[in-house]
């Protein structure tokens, strides 16, 4: 198997909306985010903090898988944004996906909302 042949793969397993609202950019995982497609997410989100944005907003509403891979990268992505004096803001994460960040305790370090509107009018 070739390396294109595998990257198109991982592309159709995550994809990436990122959009501005506010004074927020957000962020939309679609898909499944782990070792293989992990770098799908990193890339917007080190995009949208070399751009100025320090307040982003995951919705988390449409991601059905995360690893510790992908939690990394959530992870470095909040270190990045309040260093910068923003932040990473969490939104409507499905059960399994929650339970991720539970067992890890990850949830103490982000804002965590159940909607996405809870986060953008936060």
């Amino acid at each position: 198997m070739d390396r294109e042949t595998v990257g198109s793969g991982n592309r159709g397993r995550l994809r990436v909306e990122v959009r501005t609202e506010g004074r927020s950019a957000v962020v939309t995982p679609e898909g499944e985010l782990d070792h293989h497609t992990a770098p799908l997410l990193r890339a917007p989100l080190d995009e949208a903090l070399d751009q100025g944005r320090t307040r982003l907003v995951v919705d988390c509403s449409l991601l059905e898988f995360c690893d510790s891979t992908g939690l990394n990268v959530l992870l470095g992505a909040r270190l990045k944004a309040e260093a910068a004096g923003g932040g990473v803001h969490l939104a409507g994460m499905l059960p399994v996906v929650a339970r991720v960040f539970e067992i890890t305790g990850a949830d103490a370090v982000f804002t965590v909302h159940d909607s996405l509107g809870a986060a953008l009018t936060e």
